[in-house]
């Protein structure tokens, strides 16, 4: 078992970096669910990851979102609250729709197809899917379908429809902060705080949630003091994810996964172009630019969205605060949708 467990591990661990240098979203999480999903298949005994070892890359994953944010943040969406709030929420209901529409293949239930549409977070949604009650092996490979066609067509788009000019907004890196010993304490802290306040309050999905909110609230009081979570504390996080759901494959579940995919496909794309038009009415009521207003409202590929907007002189604050004011409400909304679809009865 334990030979079996550390080829799996390095095969993720070797899968992320190619991934990683490749450019693709995520690697971390890819790798793992690649080599998760190659052990599955390939061998008849079936795998698991241990249950604290899941736990545990939850609430680093958690800490790691709540970690973005910060009082730039906050004002940012203070100054536009209102258009910005609108904008949000018909995002989540733009993914519910996708969702219902993902119904139209057969086997995908309504939790699973509003999972794997939800926009934004898709890290989060792939942890709490399968406590929720959905299918988080469609929820991961059409999340991240998602999420790597907006990496994709984000440079050519901001360029050729926007007329993003790369380069123009470059500025050195910020070599100061704590370093990793102050980001691990902060990071284990946030974690075993927020876990444990999870579950005392029973706060839906704890284990992702409770250090969510442990990590905004000692970054907002100043107490993080700068600190986040290391990368390859975060880079480990996302490998066991990546390897729990990985590991829960079948042949037959791949095959309805790839049944479904030219649906989603077409889904997905109609998201784009929707949360593109809710861009442009975020421009018009805010004053802010085309581009920042597109970068703003993209369906996901956060840390992608910041660095097109960096690169090309957009608005990094307003472009962040929105992206971040979205992943909240979605993580959040997530339990309270999942209910409610599971209460409604078949067909509605």
């Amino acid at each position: 078992m334990l030979l079996d467990a550390a080829v799996v591990a390095a095969g993720a661990v070797g899968l992320g970096a190619l991934l990683g240098l490749a450019g693709l979203p995520s690697p971390a999480l890819f790798g793992g669910l690649l080599a998760g999903l190659v052990r599955a298949l390939a061998v008849p005994t079936r795998a698991r990851v241990p249950d604290r070892l899941g736990t545990a890359g939850q609430a680093v994953i958690g800490v790691s979102m709540g970690a973005l944010v910060d009082v730039g943040t906050l004002r940012a969406v203070a100054a536009d609250w209102l258009p910005v709030l609108l904008v949000t929420v018909g995002t989540l209901l733009l993914s519910l729709l996708a969702g219902l529409a993902l119904r139209l293949h057969p086997g995908i239930s309504s939790v699973t197809g509003a999972f794997a549409m939800i926009a934004g977070g898709a890290s989060g949604i792939v942890v709490m899917a399968r406590e929720l009650g959905a299918d988080e092996r469609v929820v991961a490979v059409l999340q991240y379908l998602r999420v790597l066609l907006i990496v994709l067509l984000m440079p050519v788009v901001a360029t050729t429809a926007y007329g993003a000019t790369a380069g123009a907004g470059l500025a050195p890196e910020d070599a100061g902060g704590p370093g990793w010993p102050a980001g691990l304490a902060f990071t284990t802290v946030c974690a075993v705080a927020g876990l444990v306040a999870g579950r005392l309050l029973r706060i839906p999905v704890a284990a992702l949630l409770g250090p969510l909110v442990a990590a905004a609230v000692a970054d907002l009081s100043g107490l993080a003091g700068g600190a986040g979570v290391p990368a390859l504390v975060e880079s480990a996080a996302f490998l066991v994810i990546g390897l729990q759901v990985g590991v829960s494959f079948t042949r037959g579940s791949l095959r309805g996964i790839g049944r479904a995919l030219p649906l989603a496909l077409a889904i997905v794309l109609v998201l784009v172009l929707a949360c593109a038009g809710l861009g442009g009415l975020l421009a018009a009521a805010t004053g802010a630019t085309a581009l920042e207003g597109y970068l703003a409202t993209t369906p996901g590929g956060l840390y992608a969205v910041l660095a097109t907007a960096r690169d090309s002189g957009a608005d990094t604050t307003f472009v962040l605060a929105v992206q971040v004011l979205r992943l909240f409400v979605m993580l959040f909304s997530a339990p309270l949708v999942a209910r409610r679809l599971r209460r409604a009865p078949p067909g509605t």
